[in-house]
């Protein structure tokens, strides 16, 4: 009896030994699938662009004025009371036109009359004493005193002309009135300035380049102008005149911008017009670029990843015009690379990676990865601001 209550006894306890051996080591194996599960983590999602030339350019804002380089401020050398203004602004005048003429000069008036009958008189005499002199009846010294006198009277009456000149004030060339500071019968001194006008060609665009970039301006150079008085897109325009020197106050240096022929048209500038650039410092019309946030600084220096057969390859690139919120690769990428622009945060070189929306569970290419390059590449050409076209 006790014999076979040892036997069910042990057979018991090697039941119970086989059942948990068991479970122990399905426990086991289930952990170490979990742990294999946890070791291959999916690879991290990227979004990528494909690399395909477009325009950049760096742009220096600046703001200017409308302001004429033909500007005359004219003023009578005579005093006395204005005797008649014949403009006012806005008028267009013409080349030698009278504007406006000072009083008080009778008396000058009645000199070069007198003036003349006086030359007239010295006239004669010179040429009666030539025909003297040619037939010998006079000496060669009386020819001589005749021409001097008859020189001397001729230029008192030069003089006193261009005196009575100086009380009429006539239009340089052709132009606009733009200012008159005097009314009809105030009384002006000499060199005061009596009226303003302007040649309608000679308006250009004014303004001050910081002298960080000062030495960068040139004649030629692309700039975008809006005015404010106009609504509508900026025009095209050019530097058409630097100045050689920089303002010692304000440590600029002046520049002229003109409209090309295209906008000319299009905008009548009216000086005083408030106008804002864009200079184009750096421009290039078929350059790789990328979003900055693309570039990842390395210890080994500026860093791009690429998408290269599931995985993101490190490459060392070199950078140029940088413009917003894209800058531009000169070396390290090619054409048609496609660069990783969304999640490459603390990538490390050849770690797998799967592009968005690409299916999983076979890892193969999303085959709408081409339509979101492309898609990013316009995106691209949208954000690139401040190229002249």
């Amino acid at each position: 009896m006790n014999k076979k209550i040892l036997l069910i006894t042990a057979v018991l306890i090697a039941t119970i030994a086989a059942v948990g051996l068991y479970f122990f080591k399905g426990v086991s194996l289930g952990n170490e699938e979990m742990v294999q599960q946890k070791k291959k983590k999916p690879p991290r999602t990227v979004s990528v662009m494909k690399m395909a030339p477009s325009s950049i350019g760096q742009t220096l804002g600046l703001t200017g004025s409308v302001e004429p380089y033909r500007l005359a401020r004219l003023a009578s050398p005579a005093e006395g009371p204005v005797a008649s203004i014949r403009v006012r602004e806005g008028d267009q005048v013409k080349k030698g036109e009278k504007l406006a003429a000072i009083g008080r000069k009778k008396g000058l008036d009645a000199e070069i009359l007198s003036l003349k009958e006086e030359l007239k008189k010295e006239e004669e005499n010179l040429n009666r004493t030539r025909t003297l002199v040619a037939n010998q009846a006079l000496p060669g010294e009386q020819l001589d005193q005749a021409r001097t006198e008859y020189e001397k009277v001729r230029a008192r009456l030069v003089k006193a002309m261009e005196t009575a000149g100086d009380y009429t004030l006539c239009a340089p060339w052709e132009g606009v009135i733009s200012r008159v500071n005097v009314k009809d019968g105030e009384f002006v001194a000499p060199r005061a300035i009596i009226l303003e006008m302007y040649d309608p060609a000679s308006l250009v665009i004014r303004a001050a380049v910081p002298e960080a970039h000062a030495a960068k301006a040139a004649v030629g150079m692309a700039v975008r102008v809006t005015i404010d008085a106009f609504s509508g897109d900026p025009v095209p325009g050019h530097i058409s005149r630097v100045y050689p020197y920089l303002d010692t106050e304000l440590r600029t240096r002046t520049i002229e911008i003109s409209l090309n022929e295209t906008a000319s048209g299009v905008v009548s500038l009216l000086p005083g017009m408030f106008a804002r650039l864009d200079l184009v410092l750096n421009k290039d019309d078929a350059a790789l670029t990328i979003p900055v946030n693309a570039l990842v600084k390395t210890k080994k220096g500026k860093t791009v990843f690429v998408f290269d057969n599931g995985k993101a390859v490190a490459r060392l690139v070199t950078t140029g015009i940088e413009q917003g919120d894209r800058i531009q690769i000169t070396s390290g990428v090619q054409e048609g690379d496609s660069v990783i622009v969304e999640g490459n945060e603390k990538l490390k070189d050849r770690t797998p990676v799967r592009l968005a929306g690409q299916n999983q569970s076979n890892g193969s290419k999303n085959k709408g990865n081409t339509k979101i390059g492309e898609k990013i590449s316009g995106e691209q050409s949208g954000r690139t601001k401040g190229i002249a076209k």
